[in-house]
């Protein structure tokens, strides 16, 4: 149970900010051997969704170096991100009795929906500064957070569960002070347009 727990917070959180590559994660290692996935998850193993899942993990590493683009993927994958990590904590407990898979389906939602508005929300306030420099170590951080993660939820999950639970304890501090900056940028821009807009 501590296992397979680890295993849906691990993807559900990664998903938030890395979708494709929890996926791609996921199948390619059990396709190798190395982690044995609970039934609900076992079609990550099929070779066309490691292959969808490598392409959109390339489209999104790629999408996620661009500044202001990645904003924009941002927000399209908010629509996308918090109900896939919903749907594969779910099926993490697929096998358990429904109101498991109710619980994990909420936890996971909500563990996606965290990483996701903690990192659009801090690319969106990166995205201010005109140099690239820190949109790139912004985004580099996050693969290699992700990856490092999903490896931990895979194999060492007590030691993630108990890193994860430090990242929700600071997600609490740090969403609000997010959503202000991003409401006072979204103000000043909002004023700059008036400001510029023909009289």
């Amino acid at each position: 149970m501590l296992e397979t727990a680890a295993l849906a917070a691990g993807m559900s959180w990664a998903s938030g900010f890395r979708l494709y590559l929890a996926v791609l994660a996921a199948g390619v290692l059990a396709r190798l051997g190395w982690l044995e996935l609970p039934p609900g998850l076992q079609p990550l193993e099929s070779w066309w969704v490691i292959g969808v899942a490598a392409l959109l993990a390339v489209a999104e590493f790629v999408a996620d170096k661009v500044p202001a683009f990645d904003t924009v993927w941002d927000g399209i994958h908010t629509f996308i991100r918090i109900p896939a990590g919903a749907i594969l904590a779910a099926a993490a407990f697929g096998q358990l009795d429904p109101q498991w898979v109710v619980a994990a389906g909420l936890i996971g939602g909500t563990l996606a929906g965290t990483a996701h508005a903690v990192k659009a929300g801090t690319r969106a306030l990166i995205n201010v500064s005109p140099e690239p420099f820190s949109n790139w170590t912004a985004s580099f951080t996050e693969d290699l957070t992700a990856t490092g993660s999903l490896l931990l939820a895979f194999f060492v999950p007590v030691l993630f569960l108990v890193l994860l639970a430090v990242f929700l304890l600071g997600s609490v501090w740090l969403l609000p002070k997010l959503w202000r900056g991003v409401r006072r940028l979204h103000a000043s821009l909002r004023g700059g347009a008036r400001h510029d807009a023909p009289r």
